[in-house]
């Protein structure tokens, strides 16, 4: 299957935010709503540029996203320039395996590219072996591994 990658636009709100919420799950909906449309309207979270884009099957539905964005810094990467960064990366369980994922990032990096970048960098949880796998499968490398700690005080 061939999906469609475009940016994320005005009506795509409800969908771009279920989908979101299947990546993270802890997040309120209507909270991920107003972030999603923050994020097509180009003023989500800080002064750097970001975007998100989608995936459409052959009936238009969303079936996929990545919202890429740029940073000040990430860590593996060369400090002296922006790097284009992954924030959210998600393709609907039966569509995984068809490209798709491939799709979305290499619009990321083009995406990435005409902002100046020469780095593109990304996260996952620690025990998220499936991201892992699909991070690897693109190029991407393992830089650093951490655990992070906190204590009420």
């Amino acid at each position: 299957m061939a999906a469609k990658i475009r940016e994320a636009q005005a009506g795509d709100e409800q969908e771009l935010a279920a989908m979101q919420s299947l990546l993270w799950p802890d997040a309120a909906l209507d909270e991920l709503r107003h972030e999603a449309e923050a994020l097509i309207q180009h003023r989500f979270a800080g002064t750097l540029p970001c975007v998100a884009l989608v995936a459409e099957d052959e009936t238009g539905a969303l079936v996929g996203f990545v919202h890429v964005g740029l940073r000040s810094h990430a860590d593996g990467c060369n400090p002296e320039q922006p790097v284009g960064f992954i924030e959210g990366w998600f393709v609907r369980e039966p569509f995984r395996s068809r490209g798709i994922g491939k799709a979305l990032i290499d619009a990321a990096e083009a995406w990435g590219r005409q902002q100046g970048c020469r780095e593109m960098a990304s996260d996952a949880l620690i025990d998220n072996q499936q991201s892992h796998e699909a991070h690897l499968a693109l190029g991407f490398e393992v830089v650093d591994r951490c655990v992070h700690f906190r204590k009420s005080l």
